[in-house]
């Protein structure tokens, strides 16, 4: 199936593999799970259990690519930093930047998908966006402007932060 394919033949997901089992976090057999979601998400990383693919969310291989190396840099996060909480908001924005921004979440194609046509600042645009949209469904940073808060904060240190790649990809 198509988790299996990605994890065979796709390179950003094999590459964030690589850099997990380098840092100390081998991903096991068991580390991804297939499953049917309620929440409109196409996946979730849950640490320190590994990576649910939401089935019922995603259409097509690239789909399942992109979510793959997005949860994959929520584990990469979790296993190089030893003391990131998700419950705190600030932590929790710094990894969903690097993820939105990383992952290819935010590349031209999926951006004109979503309808938005609008070049200059794009990635940067919606990177913010993105993260502000999962932070949002933290239960500790709900409140009045919590999640922007947090997401405005981390946002500079944290997407420039491209690690395990050399640059954004």
């Amino acid at each position: 199936h198509m988790v299996e394919y990605a994890m065979r033949r796709e390179p950003f997901v094999k590459f964030m593999i690589e850099k997990l089992a380098e840092s100390g976090c081998k991903v096991g057999d068991d580390f991804f799970k297939i499953r049917h979601c309620d929440a409109q998400v196409g996946g979730g990383f849950r640490a320190p259990d590994g990576v649910i693919m939401c089935y019922n969310h995603l259409a097509s291989q690239e789909e399942v690519t992109h979510a793959l190396t997005h949860e994959l840099i929520h584990a990469y996060d979790h296993c190089r930093a030893k003391n990131l909480d998700w419950c705190n908001c600030e932590h929790h924005a710094c990894s969903e930047i690097r993820a939105a921004s990383l992952s290819g979440d935010c590349n031209f194609k999926m951006e004109l998908l979503r309808g938005h046509y609008n070049i200059a600042k794009q990635h940067q645009a919606c990177v913010k966006r993105r993260a502000l949209l999962s932070v949002s469904m933290n239960p500790y940073c709900q409140g009045k402007g919590v999640a922007e808060a947090a997401v405005e904060r981390a946002f500079a240190t944290c997407f420039n932060d491209t690690r395990p790649f050399d640059r954004r990809p």
